[in-house]
């Protein structure tokens, strides 16, 4: 059976871009958010494999997301996607438990590189 991811970013474009990548990987994209709010709901009905997580959302950032979603479950694998220049950002969410980072924009090497490294 197919890994399962959900894509939580508030920009279309961009998770049009990572659908396109973890399915050319063979990934089942089972659900998708544009607002943190929406990623801890998907979480809690879709319970994926992995969630990549943009920081910079509406209604709940994607740190105040990947907070909920450890505390509802500790073992859940969350990667965190960032911009250039949202370093501190980023540090702040390994502390809340993210398990790693993209950095945008996204090449799919990368990104296969880091989910293999995260799914290991």
């Amino acid at each position: 059976m197919a890994n399962r991811v959900l894509i939580a970013d508030d920009a279309q474009f961009m998770r049009d871009l990572l659908r396109d990548i973890f399915e050319q990987a063979g990934w089942d994209v089972v659900g998708e958010a544009e607002n943190g709010k929406q990623a801890v709901e998907q979480y809690k009905l879709l319970k994926p494999d992995l969630v990549t997580m943009d920081i910079v959302m509406p209604l709940r950032s994607g740190i105040e997301a990947l907070s909920d979603i450890i505390a509802a479950d500790p073992g859940a694998r969350v990667v965190m996607c960032s911009a250039l220049g949202q370093e501190s950002m980023v540090m702040e969410a390994v502390k809340a438990g993210a398990r790693d980072f993209i950095v945008k924009p996204f090449q799919q090497e990368q990104v296969e590189r880091i989910v293999q490294r995260v799914m290991a």
